[in-house]
């Protein structure tokens, strides 16, 4: 949730029980004071890259409920989950990998300490021997 809402979602709620229907949580995301769009989204934290099937049933999940969908994971996506993700005449479905997840806690800084190191430049120093 609170990804989503750095994220810029609004009115995001985590739904993602046993028997969900394959929605962990459902948020709105305002475009401008005219459009918003309602999102589901789907997260799972798997070793293994996740399949197409789960992109698939994401996707019908998401019939009658909302106008995008959003897939997070901790590995990665099969070259066939990214090709269905993007399948032509279908929904799209955008795909967050653990890489991207990172990368998201790093800029909102969720979890993480932003610090600047210094490496000591040794031949700076040899001048003064």
């Amino acid at each position: 949730m609170r990804l989503l809402r750095e994220a810029g979602f609004e009115r995001v709620s985590v739904t993602g029980r046993s028997n969900d229907g394959g929605i962990d949580g459902v948020g709105v995301l305002q475009l401008n004071d005219l459009v918003s769009f309602n999102v589901v989204f789907q997260c799972k934290k798997w070793e293994n890259a996740v399949p197409p099937k789960e992109i698939r049933d994401l996707r019908g999940a998401m019939q009658g409920r909302a106008e995008k969908g959003i897939f997070l994971t901790t590995s990665t996506f099969t070259s066939n989950a990214r090709a269905e993700a993007e399948r032509p005449g279908a929904v799209p479905i955008e795909l967050v990998d653990g890489e991207k997840l990172f990368d998201m806690f790093k800029r909102y800084e969720l979890g993480l300490k932003p610090r600047t190191v210094f490496d000591i430049d040794l031949s700076f120093f040899e001048q003064f021997e």
